[in-house]
């Protein structure tokens, strides 16, 4: 009876004395992240002074890397899929001049329209910012289609494969925003809250804030995963649209959910029920459950 008395005290006391330290440790972290990074990676001044210089920003380069990556992506499935190289060139060809493209009108159109109406050449200045995802979606699937047709493939055929790596440049993207210290989160207390020092909007740069760019863009790294390994699990029996499917109604899903966690990105959407990435994301969602019930009636091909 002692040595149980004495084994529990000891137990005890080594409890205790482990919790205080724990506590003393969690007391010495910071309560928040200072996000400081400079979002130009360097600037070339005298190489190109007519132009004002050069500026190498990380939000191009991994905007461009995004593209890289899904390119040998899409190549090793055409491989698999024994087609040529020269239509994977001709593919990418299409959607990056269509994502650039539909990526900026998007922006014109649904957040800064008079804006950009009352100052029509600042459109082509893509490099001072302004890409919505929506717009970029809208474009991939009108470059796509033209793909398509140009190249006799079924249009669904073009929409599973490319489904498959667009989550993946969306992850990309959304780092380049946190590089760029945009597309900020709802203000918090939370231990993992970013101060981002370099914001455009001086009440970022003072309190901590949800860095909703991190979480939205592992949600697309997520969903990259999750269709890639499909593809790859279903070479034998893949119905036609189901990847597509899947990528409308899970990113678009995400999208939807994390707005909830973002402030406004303009001012007047402050007062609306839901801002205007939500409401952009709704069809889009409704389009890939029904994606979804007609592929289930689809027969399974072998890829």
């Amino acid at each position: 009876m002692p040595d149980n008395i004495l084994f529990s005290g000891i137990f005890y006391s080594r409890t205790c004395l482990f919790s205080y330290f724990c506590k003393k440790i969690i007391a010495m972290l910071p309560n928040y992240i200072v996000w400081n990074v400079n979002p130009d990676i360097f600037h070339l001044s005298n190489s190109f002074p007519v132009i004002g210089g050069l500026t190498i920003r990380w939000y191009g380069l991994l905007f461009a890397l995004g593209f890289v990556v899904g390119y040998l992506i899409i190549l090793k499935i055409f491989k698999k899929e024994n087609i040529g190289e020269k239509e994977t060139d001709t593919l990418f060809t299409y959607m990056f001049v269509f994502t650039l493209v539909g990526a900026r009108l998007g922006h014109v159109f649904f957040y800064e329209p008079h804006y950009f109406l009352a100052h029509p050449i600042q459109i082509l200045e893509v490099w001072h910012g302004g890409l919505a995802s929506h717009g970029a979606a809208i474009g991939i699937l009108l470059g796509l289609y033209i793909f398509s047709r140009t190249q006799h493939r079924s249009y669904v055929w073009v929409l599973d494969r490319i489904a498959i790596v667009v989550p993946l440049a969306g992850f990309f993207i959304r780092m380049g925003n946190l590089m760029n210290s945009e597309i900020i989160g709802k203000a918090t207390t939370l231990p993992f809250g970013f101060v981002f020092k370099r914001a455009f909007e001086p009440q970022y740069t003072i309190g901590a804030h949800l860095p909703t760019q991190i979480f939205e863009g592992l949600a697309y790294l997520l969903i990259f995963f999750f269709l890639y390994r499909y593809y790859w699990r279903h070479t034998e029996n893949l119905k036609p649209g189901k990847l597509f499917g899947y990528f409308m109604l899970l990113v678009f899903s995400a999208r939807f959910l994390i707005e909830f966690l973002k402030e406004p990105q303009e001012p007047w959407e402050q007062h609306m029920l839901l801002d205007m990435g939500q409401l952009l994301s709704i069809p889009l969602i409704i389009l890939g459950i029904i994606m979804l019930i007609w592929s289930g009636k689809q027969k399974a091909l072998k890829v």
